[in-house]
């Protein structure tokens, strides 16, 4: 459980930090766009390379990145080795009995491997430089103009903003309900599935009656000081987009047009 990034900020003052949230989150899903036109060595390279830059310009521990990467190491891993086994065309390289690994599965494999690894990794980069208000903020100012069709802006950024705020501490409940189960004589990892899947049960119970006793109490605290969203309330927190938010999206479109011109 203390491997999970999503929701967890670390204060900085980077030019990443500095960013608009809009312009994070427009880059973000520029990013995962133009990362389907890295389809060799030398795009998915240069990909790595600007990530990496990323990163460094970040100042946050490579550690933290690398925590991300394994909360999804399963399902990274099994993606991987099922693109590697189930795909039939191209030259055998080996083969034993049903399995058959051939030179187009391997590199497609590899393709998998490399997307899935770039986009935690600027995903990661995203929510720990971000504050998860900021980024509230920043989905709700994007989903502005959905307002013309009554759509409910307000209600998903509140929505958003709120459940960002408690995963960690869900996490931090689930791991201290673990402890406190594990001193008990628990042991979560010993028996078969049927025997695992029961013993979360014990986690389970008391990880909702506390969710649902902290929602009561934040839904009460927000009558209390009444609360009532729309377009009437005033924010504390003002986005305001700068020249180097501009940079960045013109970075990502260049980037783009690079991998576009060498792709194969």
């Amino acid at each position: 459980m203390d491997k999970m990034i999503l929701g967890r900020y670390i204060p900085g003052n980077s030019l990443i930090h500095r960013l608009d949230p809009r312009s994070k989150l427009l880059s973000m899903f520029l990013f995962v766009l133009i990362i389907f036109w890295a389809n060799n060595l030398a795009t998915n390279l240069l990909l790595f390379v600007f990530t990496f830059f990323l990163v460094f310009l970040s100042r946050v521990p490579i550690g933290f990145f690398v925590k991300g990467l394994q909360s999804m190491l399963f399902l990274v891993a099994f993606t991987t080795i099922f693109q590697l086994l189930f795909t039939t065309t191209g030259n055998t390289l080996v083969q034993f009995s049903f399995i058959r690994i051939t030179d187009i599965g391997l590199a497609q494999a590899g393709i998998i491997f490399s997307r899935f690894v770039l986009i935690i990794f600027f995903s990661t980069l995203l929510s720990l430089t971000t504050m998860p208000l900021s980024l509230a903020d920043a989905v709700e100012a994007l989903l502005k103009p959905l307002t013309v069709f009554k759509f409910p802006v307000h209600e998903v950024g509140l929505m958003l903003s709120m459940s960002l705020r408690f995963v960690p501490t869900l996490m931090d409940d689930t791991v201290r309900i673990m402890n406190a189960q594990r001193a008990r004589g628990v042991d979560f990892g010993e028996g078969n599935i049927v025997q695992k899947v029961k013993s979360i049960i014990p986690i389970l119970i008391p990880l909702f009656a506390s969710s649902f006793k902290r929602a009561d109490a934040l839904a009460i605290a927000m009558e209390a000081r009444g609360y009532q969203g729309g377009d009437q309330r005033s924010r504390y927190r003002q986005l305001k987009w700068q020249n180097k938010d501009s940079y960045a999206i013109l970075v990502l479109l260049i980037l783009g047009a690079i991998l576009y011109l060498l792709k194969n």
